[in-house]
């Protein structure tokens, strides 16, 4: 069923297909001073202000180091801005400012256009049954490594 060696491996094709598409997508938002990273994470700001480090790592996908680290560097860029939680004084809740508004108005149709020009190559019906290959892979990868650490 499943052939052997790198050009058959699930993990090197989705990372070689990810760096491909995160260099694309990075050099259409570089004039806002963003990376993909960065801009993940301020997405999920946007989606929903006022959430804590934790809420926003999960939602972008990332672990909380890196997530603190991309937080530092949106606050400093002056995207977002940070407060003490009102529920957990050990927290902070992350809030987006009205550059960082602008800014993610702008980049999002980048976004959205560079997906559709990537994607371009799948029907409808592909894009669909990828997407949600992809979300069951995650998942599934999520439990094992959860059930690692038991």
């Amino acid at each position: 069923m499943h052939q052997k060696g790198l050009d058959h491996s699930i993990g090197f094709l989705l990372g070689a297909t990810y760096r491909k598409l995160t260099n694309f997508f990075a050099a259409r938002i570089k004039e806002f001073g963003l990376t993909p990273e960065q801009w993940a994470v301020l997405f999920r700001v946007r989606e929903e202000d006022g959430l804590i480090q934790k809420e926003i790592a999960d939602r972008a996908g990332k672990d909380k180091a890196t997530t603190t680290r991309i937080l530092d560097m949106l606050e400093a860029k002056g995207f977002i801005t940070k407060r003490a939680s009102e529920h957990d004084r050990r927290s902070f809740q992350v809030f987006i400012t009205e550059q960082g508004r602008e800014a993610a108005d702008a980049i999002e149709p980048i976004e959205y256009s560079t997906i559709t020009e990537i994607a371009q190559v799948l029907s409808a019906e592909e894009y669909e049954q990828m997407t949600t290959l992809l979300k069951r892979l995650n998942e599934h990868t999520a439990r094992l490594l959860e059930q690692e650490k038991e």
